[in-house]
């Protein structure tokens, strides 16, 4: 299975850090946050990953390089100005599906750190017509209200999913990890696009599952949390080679 990371965004959040630096090249723990991701994929089984790149993207590639050194492939995406995640996904499908099949592949967010069994997930099973399968995470401080509901089961602590529409709703955030088939970006048109609408239209014919992650999970967008994943990570030593 092909993973994409998702590595174009401009990091505004984390200015000043990245004024000069791409976020995902921003180091915690000893490693940048890009890094601590392929380890991951890589010690799960997932070897053959494309990433997209825009702000700064040159550092990027020059630091990763062909991935032979981490033991992984990697190509890249590279965008003149960020496309979005659906944009972004939509310009990399020659490289995720060459084969113009309609099989899965994974999409995890540059900027994510986690404990996610990647080998679990690429081996679950996606009924032909279901078009993505997400992770999801208790809600997070800065995301109080959540992304998606649970709503009907289909298997094993998978549900089908629903956008969260009022603050009543008992929602979950959503990791910025998932399953996707190329063909749910058949209809987005190249250029800036984002994922949400997209994933609302899949929600609306049941073609979205999703399931929670309880093991740890950060979403890097501070440089707050850059400094907690930075000690968090140098007490566990955790920085792979």
């Amino acid at each position: 299975m092909r993973a994409m990371i998702l590595a174009a965004g401009l990091g505004t959040r984390m200015r000043p850090l990245t004024e000069h630096t791409p976020k995902p090249l921003l180091r915690a723990g000893g490693a940048a946050l890009i890094e601590h991701l392929i380890f991951r994929l890589r010690d799960n089984g997932v070897l053959d990953l494309v990433i997209n790149r825009a702000w700064l993207g040159g550092q990027i590639e020059e630091k990763l390089g062909d991935g032979k050194r981490y033991g992984v492939s990697i190509r890249y995406s590279a965008e003149a100005s960020p496309l979005e995640t659906a944009g972004g996904i939509k310009k990399a499908l020659p490289l995720l599906n060459p084969d113009a099949v309609d099989d899965p592949f994974l999409v995890a967010n540059g900027d994510v750190w986690s404990t996610v069994d990647f080998a679990a997930l690429r081996s679950l099973e996606l009924p032909s017509r279901q078009l993505a399968h997400l992770l999801l995470v208790p809600n997070p401080e800065h995301n109080p209200h959540g992304d998606f509901s649970l709503m009907d089961p289909v298997a094993d602590n998978r549900f089908l999913l629903q956008p969260v529409t009022t603050k009543r709703q008992n929602g979950f955030t959503y990791a910025g990890i998932g399953l996707f088939r190329p063909s749910m970006f058949a209809s987005v048109p190249n250029g800036v696009y984002p994922l949400a609408p997209v994933l609302r239209s899949a929600m609306k014919n049941n073609q979205v599952s999703g399931q929670v992650h309880t093991g740890e999970w950060c979403d890097v967008g501070t440089p707050e949390r850059l400094q907690w994943l930075d000690r968090r990570l140098t007490r566990a030593g955790a920085t792979n080679s």
